[in-house]
């Protein structure tokens, strides 16, 4: 094994790396609601969360292809430039995990890639046109699209059932929520799972050992769905009580408005190739559900502090990845560059981890 053979290595096991963090920081998209009304409960609906989306990684891999072809130049990228986006991404995930934010891992994995991709060869191997039509547009209209169908489907709902006892909505769509939530898993899988395939094959081109255009390989699309599997096991409890509990009080029925209304808008995000942030859709379609029923309370502080993590999102993990490959080019872009900066990676993602742990614990019982 050669010193590519050994970066390409790091690159893909950081890839799996981040994938995991993306499961288990982005949980919340899929069972913060159903958790909320106590549908499920939080063992429950993580350990599904975590199968739906294993399965949803194999729907489709259009949006793997937009990662690996639209966002940068693949003639520019290295595997060492993937590897600095990819701590730049993990960094990001990890610090506002610990803050309990639920902001984009998919922003934060692709702001990484473009800060390193700068760096190292300039803005002219930033694809504007992918970058701007693909990621910022679709991450502006998508939550606000998901805002207003939650809010329009909570009001006829709750117009529907205005005679209806507290109790007979909560039994009725609880039953529903089961549905509403597996939906979202799936759809998280699909669009989330293939963001990290993308990334493993930009660098398997950048190695070599994949002509462009060849697809994604089987193996990738498996250790992917696997990678982000495990992640969502591991339980978000963080972000779980941000966006079940502190956003808006939330019953059954508009857990359910809001989960149908977050996958519908992910699952054609997914099919039409966009790279959205999971993460803001079901944000905004929990929002929705807030406004679309009088008299709910939604706590707009709560919202905006969401809002600034989402808007440092991509300058913020670019920066840090910027800072990894200056890093790696200093030290030597073969093989110990790469291996300093990982650890050093690690090392602040670990202390990061025992930080939250010790200091503010969160668990299944908290949410």
């Amino acid at each position: 094994m050669d010193a590519a053979d050994v970066v390409l290595a790091l690159v893909v096991l950081t890839a799996l790396a981040f994938d995991f963090t993306n499961g288990f920081h982005d949980t919340a998209n899929a069972m913060a609601t159903s958790i909320a009304t106590r549908a499920l409960s939080a063992r429950k609906a993580v350990a599904l969360a975590a199968v739906l989306n294993f399965v949803g990684a194999f729907l489709s891999l259009e949006v793997a292809a937009t990662i690996a072809e639209d966002i940068v130049d693949p003639a520019a990228i290295t595997p060492a430039i993937i590897l600095a986006g990819l701590l730049g991404g993990i960094l990001w995930n990890l610090l506002t995990w610990r803050l309990g934010l639920p902001s984009s891992s998919s922003h934060a994995l692709i702001g990484g890639v473009v800060g390193a991709v700068v760096v190292a060869a300039g803005f002219d191997a930033v694809e504007a046109d992918g970058l701007v039509g693909e990621v910022l547009v679709p991450s502006v209209i998508a939550p606000v699209l998901a805002l207003v169908v939650a809010g329009l489907a909570t009001f006829v709902v709750f117009r529907r059932i205005r005679d209806w006892l507290p109790d007979r909505i909560q039994s009725s769509f609880r039953h529903g929520q089961l549905a509403s939530a597996s939906l979202v898993a799936l759809s998280h899988g699909t669009n989330d799972a293939q963001k990290t395939m993308g990334v493993i094959t930009l660098a398997l081109v950048a190695h070599g050992s994949l002509d462009r255009g060849a697809g994604v390989p089987a193996w990738v699309v498996v250790c992917a769905a696997a990678a982000i599997s495990l992640g969502t096991a591991i339980g978000g409890w963080r972000i779980i009580r941000t966006v079940g509990h502190r956003l808006t009080e939330i019953n059954a029925a508009q857990g359910f408005s809001a989960e149908t209304s977050g996958a519908m808008v992910i699952l054609a995000a997914s099919h039409a190739g966009f790279p959205l942030s999971t993460t803001h859709v079901t944000s905004g379609a929990v929002l929705g559900a807030g406004v679309g029923r009088r008299a709910a309370e939604v706590r707009w502080g709560v919202a905006g502090q969401m809002v600034v993590a989402w808007l440092l999102t991509l300058p913020a993990a670019a920066l840090i990845a910027a800072v990894a490959y200056l890093g790696v080019d200093e030290l030597g872009g073969e093989v110990v560059g790469p291996l300093v900066v990982s650890a050093a990676a690690a090392v602040a993602a670990v202390g990061l981890f025992l930080q939250a742990q010790r200091n503010a614990p969160i668990t299944a019982k908290d949410v």
